[in-house]
């Protein structure tokens, strides 16, 4: 018998070669294959008659084959196999092409379920390589899973069905019996029977409302257990506000929701517990100055500031704002990342160790080991969609319970904000500084892409600058990069020659980035042409035109966030989207873009197009992966779930019930990355 810890490959049927292949689903014991939740489903219960099937659409026919199989070598390595079936009242074309084995499952005389697409020539209905069960055990819904290479959704079922007849038991329920019976929830064998084997929709509801519920549990107890590390004790409470002091330094007025987002801010690191706060705001609206006032009372109030940022372009960008804006200070500023020479980290990390730098602003070598700190007061991440819970936590490991900022340029819809930053507290920045420009925006197709070209280097004959974000491939870094370099390459030679064209993509070395980017902000490179990596931290107010290719390949939020890379300066800026694209979906979420420059639309829009699967692109957002709970459609069971979180932590915060115990074990698990002050 097994366990849900037993090794795949020990699964009758399985084996060592099948395992590698179950590995690529993420498939390593049993319990992740009962985990490996069906895709969609095809309904073989519901048969129609082959006179009433709609041609194109996919349908299930019983039928009776009434003609002996006969087969064909079309051509080299190409066997056709051909033969007739009957419901009783009309008959059908059965043709396979090359499969000897579904061929030779066909009798003469015996009853099967065909099923796939019906074609009609006339009073002719013919399938073509159908799917083919026997009559008597086939009417059944199917499970759809993931399926790679020569892992067939077919065999995938098989195994699943035998390891839910061969496990010795089951984990036990996450779900108490008083969850179960408040919320309508089956058991957790039940639902797992039923999510893989329904026999009615209604068991698939059931089973889907249950696991999905679960999920939704897990990660809310999970990101309140957080919060509620996070309500220890401060370390570092700030005594004196020197807010004031801070803003007489700008060379402009902070606006009011600026001065608001501060205030809340210091409110919270006065207080007895540290401050988990998000701010949120639209591309340019002043979150770096709110960052650099609240560092400034830390660092007057002798703690020190640490800020990270996803690249080395935007961390550079930080560095070189919060320099120029403290330069008439005591105030000590440092840049930490994978390219600092190993003498200057050297002398960097000393320095924050013995307190002499008050701010650090860094990459992912901020959370190295051999980072230490002296007093450090505040982590401040910035578009932390971009990294996972763990790495948040692991930089505020090394501090005594520091204030948290996560600051976050992507607009997040109210709804999925509450899921991603359940442990945080929330400003919002919304209003623009004055003299942001409104960006103008046009969706055109590839027909006047050379007037689109001529418009661009009007601005160019003008002074200004602009970019080009080149055309994004399917997949894949390095065809994104060959992409990338060809085009630059193209409009250099052709359309844009005479003028000065730079290349910025995601593979070059930081050293490259860094000088392309110089000769770019000193006006020396006219238009920069670029992977999606200017979609966070280029900042360059002479550039007021963009141009980007294949636009309905872009989230509406992606779109917003390469177009904020404009109109960042004093004059009309202007977008213009370039697509062939004529589907209903792509077409719409155009039209939003020429609409709209309020990021938080785009990004309830955003949300109702694609869902939170897609929203931040691939896996960006740092959640732990959901596998069966639908954001976009799950809510009323999202509150649902919170509310049963809320109770469960009310009575027994630190989950130390022995009833607790599944759910505490599920948290750890979903949570496995938080660090070394997380959960446990």
């Amino acid at each position: 018998m097994l366990n849900f810890s037993s090794n795949i490959q020990y699964l009758k049927g399985v084996g060592e070669a099948r395992a590698k292949l179950f590995n690529r689903l993420g498939v390593r014991d049993v319990g992740s294959l009962v985990r490996l939740y069906p895709r969609a489903y095809e309904d073989w219960s519901k048969t129609v008659s082959i006179i009433d099937a709609v041609p194109g659409e996919q349908c299930c026919i019983k039928a009776t084959v009434c003609a002996p199989v006969k087969h064909a070598l079309i051509r080299k390595g190409m066997t056709v196999y051909k033969t007739e079936a009957t419901d009783g009242e009309n008959i059908m074309r059965i043709t396979i092409f090359n499969n000897r084995f579904a061929a030779k499952k066909l009798k003469e005389g015996k009853e099967y379920l065909f099923f796939g697409k019906i074609s009609a020539y006339g009073f002719t209905r013919e399938m073509t390589s159908p799917q083919i069960e026997y009559a008597a055990t086939g009417e059944r819904i199917r499970p759809i899973y993931p399926q790679t290479q020569s892992l067939s959704s077919r065999v995938i079922e098989g195994c699943v069905r035998r390891a839910l007849d061969s496990l010795e038991a089951l984990p036990d329920d996450v779900l108490s019996e008083n969850i179960r019976n408040r919320y309508a929830l089956c058991d957790y064998k039940t639902a797992l029977n039923l999510i893989h084997f329904p026999k009615t929709d209604n068991d698939i509801l059931t089973a889907r409302r249950r696991l999905s519920f679960e999920e939704l549990y897990v990660l809310q107890t999970g990101l309140m257990l957080l919060r509620g590390r996070n309500r220890q004790r401060a370390g570092c409470r700030i005594a004196r506000d020197y807010t004031a002091q801070f803003f007489s330094l700008l060379p402009f007025t902070p606006t009011n929701a600026q001065q608001r987002a501060v205030s809340e801010a210091i409110s919270d690191m006065r207080g007895e517990v540290p401050m988990s706060r998000l701010l949120q705001g639209d591309v340019g609206s002043g979150k770096t100055a709110v960052a650099a006032a609240l560092s400034y009372t830390c660092a007057k109030n002798g703690f020190q500031t640490a800020i990270m940022a996803p690249t080395e372009i935007l961390a550079r960008q930080h560095y070189q704002t919060f320099a120029k804006l403290l330069e008439n200070t005591d105030l000590n500023v440092e840049l930490l990342v994978g390219s600092t020479p190993a003498k200057e980290k050297k002398r960097i990390k000393a320095q924050l160790e013995s307190g002499e730098t008050d701010i650090i602003i860094g990459t992912h070598a901020l959370i190295q080991k051999d980072v230490v700190f002296s007093n450090l007061g505040l982590v401040v991440t910035d578009e932390q969609h971009r990294f996972g819970v763990g790495q948040r936590s692991t930089l505020g490991s090394k501090g005594n319970n520091p204030h948290t900022l996560v600051m976050s340029a992507t607009p997040i819809p109210r709804t999925l904000a509450l899921i991603i930053y359940g442990d945080l507290d929330v400003s919002i920045l919304d209003e623009l500084p004055a003299g942001r420009q409104k960006i103008e925006t046009y969706a055109i197709d590839g027909s006047i892409r050379q007037r689109a070209y001529g418009y661009v280097k009007k601005h160019l004959d003008e002074g200004r600058q602009g970019y080009i974000v080149c055309p994004l491939v399917e997949e894949g870094e390095t065809g994104e990069l060959a992409a990338a370099e060809e085009y630059a390459e193209r409009i250099a030679k052709k359309e844009f020659a005479g003028y000065t064209v730079g290349l910025l993509h995601g593979k070059m070395k930081a050293k490259d980035k860094e000088e392309i980017m110089a000769r770019f902000a000193s006006g020396e490179v006219q238009l920069l042409v670029s992977t999606t990596v200017i979609e966070v931290g280029v900042d360059v107010p002479n550039s007021v035109i963009m141009v980007i290719e294949n636009a309905e390949r872009f989230g509406l939020s992606q779109l917003h966030q390469l177009r904020g890379r404009v109109g960042r300066g004093r004059h009309k800026s202007t977008c213009i989207l370039i697509s062939d694209a004529k589907g209903a979906t792509a077409q719409h979420r155009l039209k939003t873009m020429c609409k709209t420059t309020d990021g938080f639309k785009i990004a309830d829009e955003d949300l109702k197009l694609r869902g939170p699967g897609d929203f931040f692109g691939a896996r960006q957002h740092g959640l732990p992966e959901m596998k069966i709970a639908d954001l976009s459609n799950d809510m009323e069971l999202l509150k649902q779930a919170q509310s049963a979180a809320k109770e469960t932590l009310k009575g027994d915060p630190a989950l130390r019930k022995a009833e607790n115990a599944p759910l505490k074990a599920a948290v750890l698990q979903l949570f496995e990355t938080v660090g070394p002050n997380g959960l446990n």
